[in-house]
């Protein structure tokens, strides 16, 4: 960092990924401030700037030493490798600069007095995080798997049984079903879909239920996906549609009378579809060879599925919001809760690494097809079809709240493509 650099960043005072700080301060002080930065996104904190802007420079003897070795080696935990340099403003004064990147391994911690206090940034200040963010930490790091918590006051009753023998029978192939309630708990326990409890009889874990229940949000009101729909560029103060999409995430699937299976019970996935089916495509202007006109779609059929898969299967079960996909006029916003997982960022998703969030939904959308095998589906599916047919990419936004996919309608949309979001069979 020139000495330009670090006069324009004082300049700008504190946010929430700069903090000032005078050198005269102890290790758990400094380290409060790494933890808090290292478990947001980053940042720099500058030694010898004055939390007004003025430069007092480094007066503590052997700085970079106590830095490394004191707060970054015995305070802060696990461990985290910043970049530290002095600049020198002056003849006189000299700032230190260290810099922290987003650490891979939350929740970070500061070690004092046997004690391990978690810190989160909110705006320019460092503050003890509460239990919720604790939590969501915990998950962003991978060290709580928030879809096999349990669902106070679930039981077995609230799962499908017909979804369940299905699931069993028919997409895993196992040939010994339970044959009482018992056997059905043990079995279900054993795969993630219940969990047993000390105090009283199992119950649904948050997995089992969104995959299997006849109505998860009557236990778990973040489930299930708001579908809104506006004839403008905004949310005006009316909507042509709005409704919320319960029940299981996968289709009920029975065979059917000329063979093969066909859908028995709509899910989630394809309760969506019916309801923004008037909404994203139109009737065709020419009569086909069939002497109707078939729909087209103002969005690649595929793209679609993907980003409404995507949501369900990572979204973060420590928010309490539902998904949401809204139509607009110019424009569809796919919308899942949760900032992306670990260190995951969009050019890294753009680029098809994969950090699942929720490995046992995941799996099981995988097994009935919704989810791609290689996970590649932003790099081969979102982005080159919406190219491909209405000449305009998507847009990704993430935050710490949400990641939110825009597809644009483009000049070319209506071009037309399969009908309906099928999955694999």
């Amino acid at each position: 960092m020139t000495r330009s650099e670090l006069l324009a960043l004082i300049a700008n005072g504190e946010n929430s990924g700069v903090e000032f700080k005078r050198d005269d301060l102890r290790p758990e002080q400094l380290a409060k401030e790494v933890v808090a930065l290292a478990n947001f996104q980053g940042g720099r904190i500058l030694l010898g700037v004055d939390d007004d802007g003025s430069i007092t420079g480094i007066r503590r003897d052997e700085l970079e030493p106590w830095v490394m070795d004191t707060v970054f080696g015995r305070t802060v935990h696990p461990m985290i490798l910043p970049f530290y340099e002095e600049i020198r403003v002056d003849d006189r004064l000299r700032v230190a600069v260290i810099t922290v990147g987003q650490g891979t391994t939350k929740p970070y911690v500061v070690r004092h007095h046997d004690r391990e206090d978690i810190y989160i940034r909110v705006g320019s200040i460092s503050r003890l995080a509460t239990r919720e963010q604790q939590a969501r930490l915990y998950a962003i790091g991978g060290m709580l798997h928030v879809e096999q918590l349990p669902v106070s006051g679930s039981s077995l009753h609230d799962l499908s049984r017909d979804r369940l023998t299905d699931y069993l029978a028919t997409i895993i192939g196992d040939n010994q079903l339970p044959i009482d309630e018992v056997v059905w708990g043990e079995r279900l326990c054993s795969l993630g879909f219940m969990v047993e409890r000390e105090d009283g009889p199992a119950v649904c874990t948050i997995a089992g239920l969104v995959l299997f229940g006849h109505a998860p949000r009557r236990l778990l009101p973040q489930s299930g996906i708001r579908w809104m729909a506006f004839d403008g560029e905004d949310k005006g103060y009316r909507a042509l549609d709005d409704r919320l999409i319960d029940g299981p995430l996968a289709a009920l699937r029975m065979q059917a009378a000329g063979g093969g299976r066909e859908i028995a019970g709509n899910g989630v996935i394809e309760g969506l579809v019916e309801a923004m089916r008037p909404f994203v495509s139109e009737e065709a202007a020419e009569v086909g060879a069939s002497m109707r006109r078939e729909r087209r779609w103002l969005y690649p059929v595929a793209a679609l599925r993907e980003a409404i898969v995507n949501a369900l299967a990572h979204r973060d079960w420590t928010r309490y919001e539902e998904i949401e996909v809204v139509s607009y006029k110019d424009r569809l916003e796919v919308l899942s809760p949760g900032a992306l997982q670990n260190s995951m960022t969009v050019e890294k998703m753009i680029a098809g690494r994969r950090s699942p969030r929720n490995h046992l939904i995941v799996e099981v959308l995988r097994d009935y097809g919704y989810v791609d095998a290689r996970g590649m589906g932003v790099r081969n599916k979102i982005i080159p079809l919406l190219k491909e047919q209405n000449g305009v990419e998507p847009e990704f936004q993430a935050t710490e709240d949400y990641l939110k996919v825009v597809m644009f309608k483009g000049e070319r949309a209506g071009n037309r493509v399969d009908p309906g979001l099928r999955c694999r069979q």
